[in-house]
């Protein structure tokens, strides 16, 4: 019986290929599968995948990319199906004695679709070997490219999904000094309409493909083209605006 292969759960950063480390790298290149999420089935349309094939020479590898299918949908129906059929691609690798590297854009430990793939392997694969390898998240990515810090001294910052968390933001604004909303780019437009008569729109700044050759920033949520766009968030600066007094101060 071949002894069970190892897996590592790879995070290549939030874009730009020279920000993934050089341990993710040097997986990539040495393992026998690395697994590659994928939104379109038998596209090939991995954003992770395009991070890395920045850097990482098809030429240099030891193993073949394995694609897997997860399903841009909220549907379980089509979600869970898809999630098992990943799960059973990995494990016959993995009871084949290979190591295999499953990437993910940013971080995996970060609204990853590792967390999906990490509980499915638990329960089939108790004593499978595990090791994350981490990455520059989004969430330290876009205040580089608003070059506005998320927190300093006693601050405090924290992430919440846009789509919820907005009915969260009176609650939110009153405790954290810093906001950052993930996949906001639907949620402009609401944002605009609980911001502004809170006089906080000037807090607000949008990024989209954080520190990718794409990279959008707008200091006005109200000039955000219409269109939406993936990867995009939106930092909350409630302390660091000009004309925003801090916590205490009068």
């Amino acid at each position: 019986m071949n002894k069970i292969g190892k897996i590592y759960a790879i995070g290549v950063g939030p874009g730009a290929g020279d920000l993934m480390t050089l341990r993710s790298l040097r997986l990539m290149q040495s393992l026998d599968v690395i697994a590659v999420p994928e939104k379109t089935q038998g596209q090939a349309d991995s954003f992770a995948w395009a991070i890395a094939r920045q850097e990482l020479d098809l030429a240099d590898m030891k193993g073949e990319p394995l694609y897997l299918w997860f399903p841009m949908s909220r549907d379980p129906a089509i979600t869970v199906p898809a999630w098992e059929q990943a799960a059973d691609a990995l494990v016959a690798k993995l009871q084949a004695g290979k190591d295999v590297g499953f990437i993910t854009e940013g971080d995996p430990s970060v609204f990853s679709t590792w967390a999906y793939l990490q509980e499915e392997l638990a329960e089939r694969l108790p004593e499978l070997d595990v090791e994350v390898v981490p990455a520059v998240s989004s969430i330290t990515a876009v205040p580089a490219a608003t070059t506005i810090p998320l927190a300093d001294g006693e601050e405090r910052f924290c992430v919440v999904p846009a789509t919820y968390g907005i009915a969260m933001l009176p609650t939110l604004i009153e405790e954290f000094d810093t906001i950052i909303l993930i996949k906001a780019g639907r949620m402009v437009q609401p944002l605009i309409e609980m911001l502004e008569p809170m006089g906080l729109l000037h807090c607000a700044t949008y990024v989209s493909h954080a520190s990718g050759a794409n990279q959008q920033v707008y200091t006005d949520l109200r000039q955000v083209p219409d269109e939406h766009r993936y990867f995009a968030m939106v930092q909350l600066s409630i302390r660091r605006r000009k004309g925003v007094l801090r916590r205490g101060q009068s």
